[in-house]
Order: C-alpha cells, then structure tokens, then sequence
C-alpha cells in the first residue's frame, strides 16, 4: 500500500476485488479488475472526476455522507468501512446504537477456564451477563433469575450493596465515569435512558456523579472485599474488549498476593 496514500491505496484495492457482473455491468470490453472509477462514483452517487482524485490522493476530506455511500458501493464490511472513516476523517464512524451481543458458548468456556480466578462479561451499564464459578463464590450471587439484581449501579446506588467495598464512592464514581464512557461508544436505547433515569431518581448520589459528564476509564485496578469466609481479600483486575461485540466486556480478577491465592484455592476447593 502507497503510504503517502493509504486512502487512495485502500479504495483501489477494494474496487479491484468487486466483480463487476455483480452490479450488472458489461464485460465484452477489456478491463483492469474490478469496476471502473465512473462506475463506482455512479453507484456511490459522486462525481466521477472527484472519485478519480480521491484514489490519487487529492480529493480533499469526503464527509461522513460520502463515505457511507462509497462503503456501500464497494461492498465494506463494518470492519472495512470503520477503517475507511479511520483513513479518511482519522476517527471511528458516529456511533449508532449497537444491539444486544450474545454471550456465546466459547465466550462461557473462555470464562470457565480462567479457573479460579473471577471472570465475569457485562455490558455497558454493568449488567453481569455472564460469569465463572470462582466470580459467583467470591463476588457474589449472580444467580438471580433477571438481570435487575446483577446490576452493578443499582446494587451500590439503590440496595446499598457495598458494605463489602473499601472507598466504595470513589469505585463508584470511577464506575459511573466508565459507563458514560461505554455508552457513547455503543448508543442508549431506551430502554437504558430508563434505566439511567430510574437511578438518577433513587440516588441523588448517582445523580450528581452522572450529571457531572465525567467520564473514565475503568480498564484495571484493584479492590479490597471482605469475604464472609475468606476474610479481607485483596484483587486486581483488567477490563477486556471482546473483538466484534462492543458493548460486552470481559474483567477478569486476579488475587494480588499468595495469601490471596491461597484464600481463594482453599475456599473454592471446598
């Protein structure tokens, strides 16, 4: 790919791999791969000559319009097309609302091998989605029949369930900073205004936190729970993007010393 022109490289590659009987195009004539220029500037509605200099690299920035238009002409996956608005705009398409990921059967079995160290998936508003065994015994009961009890905002904001916390506010605002942060990123349906509106009326706490458009990353750390059995317990965690589903996380806790470890091989051995 021509660096000094990775947009102009990028387009060319992708017209070349078209076939052009696909769009119902003659090919009695001779031709280099794929549909000519003028024919996909015809598909993507831009004239032809703007095309042309947007393969050699002087076509200026198109608008956000425009290359929706040229990504469905040139058949772009999601994955292309957000690489051509990275290329052309040097930033991600707008975000549009993303449906619901399923928690696939790999995904479970990624978490069951984590073993003894907590493993959970959530979604943006921090709903557990899914989790492993060593997350039900130490983080909590996740087996609950709806998702309304997993949900972490309002376990800390509307139950008061953070006894278990040290600086629990301070984790919290973090939260709330990371769910603000991963909603922008995937879209609110209504369904999850209604959520947001529904804590921001029990908790004037989560509603001053929320109101004060922060926004955070919440990617690592580290937490001190008391367990009932174990005790204090000390963790650490890391936050993982799950490739192709955006509104899933994977978090996966790690016990920051060997008394940690071995509190949690003995407890979970039992």
């Amino acid at each position: 790919m021509d660096q000094s022109n990775e947009l102009g490289s990028f387009l060319r590659e992708r017209r070349a791999r078209l076939d052009p009987a696909a769009f119902g195009m003659p090919l009695e004539r001779e031709r280099t791969p794929g549909p000519r220029r003028e024919e996909v500037a015809q598909l993507a509605h831009v004239s032809p000559t703007w095309y042309t200099w947007l393969e050699q690299g002087r076509g200026g920035a198109p608008s956000a319009d425009v290359l929706d238009r040229l990504a469905r002409a040139l058949g772009l996956s999601a994955v292309e097309r957000e690489h051509l608005y990275l290329l052309a705009q040097h930033r991600p398409p707008r975000v549009a609302l993303v449906a619901p990921s399923r928690v696939t059967p790999q995904l479970r079995r990624v978490l069951d091998a984590f073993g003894n160290n907590p493993a959970l998936i959530k979604s943006p508003e921090w709903t557990i989605l899914a989790w492993n065994r060593a997350a039900h015994g130490v983080l909590g009961n996740f087996a609950e029949p709806t998702g309304e009890e997993r949900n972490l905002l309002r376990n800390l904001f509307l139950r008061g369930q953070h006894g278990h916390l040290s600086n629990w506010e301070d984790l919290a605002r973090m939260i709330v900073g990371s769910v603000r942060r991963d909603l922008m990123r995937t879209g609110m349906s209504p369904e999850v205004e209604a959520f947001i509106a529904e804590v921001s009326a029990g908790s004037a706490l989560f509603r001053s936190m929320w109101e004060s458009g922060e926004v955070a990353l919440h990617n690592e750390g580290s937490k001190q729970i008391a367990h009932p059995v174990m005790g204090v317990l000390n963790l650490e965690f890391s936050t993982f993007a799950v490739d192709g589903a955006p509104d899933l996380g994977l978090v996966v806790f790690n016990p920051v010393g060997p008394e940690d470890r071995q509190k949690l091989r003995t407890y979970l051995a039992e």
